[in-house]
């Protein structure tokens, strides 16, 4: 099957809804502006769903290279068939966070190497493949709804061990799956605080800010009434 045509018809879509203006701003919080058209995120989950899942089309738009067409690729792929080699390729072109989270959310934590690859890529130098390691565990803790808490504790020691990562995107990312895991439910509220105090003992500016804005949410009336009421 010949997917040019609906390739073509894609582009022509981004296109229509480019905005020049979009370029600028996405400058600003770090988004490559070469490589794009100015489309919105709701914009293009518009265009997905027009175009239906289609895991060689995916394919095509990923190795298009504009922010937009990788975007769409992660969310038009079948995850049932996404290849280790695939998320392995496809992870060593993430260059800005916004690609990554995307991808992570739209369809790495989706496959069935999801839980493997938030432990491996966690202990990757690249800053990029590094931070889709614990997008992908805060992202489980999120819409995984019946994995057993122990899924869930293994990730706590790969968070202390990368804590003193000073790179914000890194940082940021260790943070997010701390938080997230701990308001999935009491007990795991009880062990990322526990970590998080772990944490502040660690000497590095980054797992001290990781640490406090955790316990901060964490602990707080908020989180904790929800909890309670589960």
């Amino acid at each position: 099957m010949n997917h040019d045509s609906n390739f073509n018809d894609i582009i022509k879509k981004l296109k229509d809804v480019s905005n020049p203006d979009a370029v600028e701003g996405m400058a600003r919080f770090g988004i490559t502006p070469e490589n794009t058209f100015g489309v919105s995120i709701p914009n293009l989950r518009n265009i997905a769903k027009e175009t239906k899942k289609n895991h060689a089309l995916a394919q095509q738009l990923w190795k298009s290279g504009f922010r937009e067409t990788m975007i769409l690729a992660s969310m038009v792929d079948e995850p049932e068939m996404v290849t280790d080699e695939q998320m392995e390729k496809w992870v060593l072109d993430f260059d800005y966070w916004e690609i990554c989270d995307q991808c992570c959310m739209n369809l790495f934590e989706k496959t069935g190497f999801a839980y493997e690859k938030a432990i491996e890529w966690s202990l990757r130098d690249e800053q990029f493949v590094k931070r889709a390691g614990f997008v992908l565990m805060a992202r489980l803790a999120v819409s995984d709804k019946k994995a057993d808490d122990s899924r869930f504790e293994q990730f706590f020691p790969m968070m202390l061990r990368e804590a003193d990562d000073e790179r914000n995107f890194v940082k940021k990312a260790v943070n997010w799956a701390l938080r997230q895991i701990g308001k999935r439910n009491l007990a795991l509220n009880v062990k990322a605080i526990e970590t998080a105090k772990v944490m502040q003992g660690i000497d590095s500016k980054s797992a001290r800010w990781i640490a406090s804005d955790a316990i901060r949410e964490l602990s707080g009336e908020a989180v904790q009434k929800r909890l309670r009421k589960k």
